[in-house]
């Protein structure tokens, strides 16, 4: 698992990608019906960087980056959603109707057991946890993922302690494969569970949201 971060609190903040490509359901990058909208990453948002760096919503990923960190991965972010050969994405997550920045989330090239795929990773602000955002997202990415064509599939790694983003993958279609050992950061041993979800099986997960997505 390349992480340059994982899925954390309700996720974690990847390494990012591109911002290409269609959300899923409308020419806008709206999924239909969907409760959210992913628009690209950009210099305006680093101080939702900011904001999802919070420590309750680290405590997965072995707690807040530095100022140092958080100027760096924004370049990252910035530079990667611009560079249209890099497979995924990097996305602010946008509440609908209130068009407001819920959160953000991205998928990512990897290699998972000698295979490469897409990898995943989110985090919702705590005032908009439980309203099925981080679902509804994760939905939107599987469609982006689908439709960029690169990999067969899309793989998440919460912490096996981690139970909202555990349940967001359960409810976002992604099949368990079992727990894993990494290291996030580089240095600290972490626990994760490796979810996965093929992306030429276009069967729908329940679209039912329950609270705590």
């Amino acid at each position: 698992m390349d992480i340059d971060s994982a899925t954390g609190s309700t996720a974690g903040s990847p390494a990012g990608g591109t911002a290409n490509g269609p959300a899923g359901g409308t020419a806008d990058g709206t999924a239909n019906s969907s409760p959210v909208r992913l628009e690209p990453w950009s210099d305006g948002d680093a101080g939702l960087l900011r904001a999802v760096n919070a420590p309750e919503l680290m405590a997965h990923l072995g707690g807040p980056e530095s100022e140092e960190q958080l100027v760096a991965r924004q370049r990252r972010y910035v530079e990667l959603t611009a560079d249209a050969a890099r497979p995924g994405g990097m996305f602010r997550i946008v509440l609908l109707p209130e068009e407001v920045a819920a959160g953000s989330i991205g998928f990512w090239e990897t290699s998972f057991e000698g295979e490469p795929v897409y990898e995943t990773g989110w985090t919702v602000l705590p005032g908009f946890q439980g309203r099925g955002v981080a679902t509804a997202a994760t939905r939107a990415v599987v469609e982006r993922a689908r439709a960029e064509d690169r990999f067969g599939a899309l793989l998440a790694f919460p912490s096996t302690d981690n139970g909202p983003s555990n349940a967001v993958c359960r409810k976002a279609g992604f099949r368990l494969l079992g727990e894993r050992d990494f290291e996030y950061p580089p240095g600290r041993p972490m626990r994760c569970n490796a979810w996965r979800l093929d992306l030429a099986d276009t069967a729908s997960p329940d679209l039912a949201t329950r609270p705590g997505a």
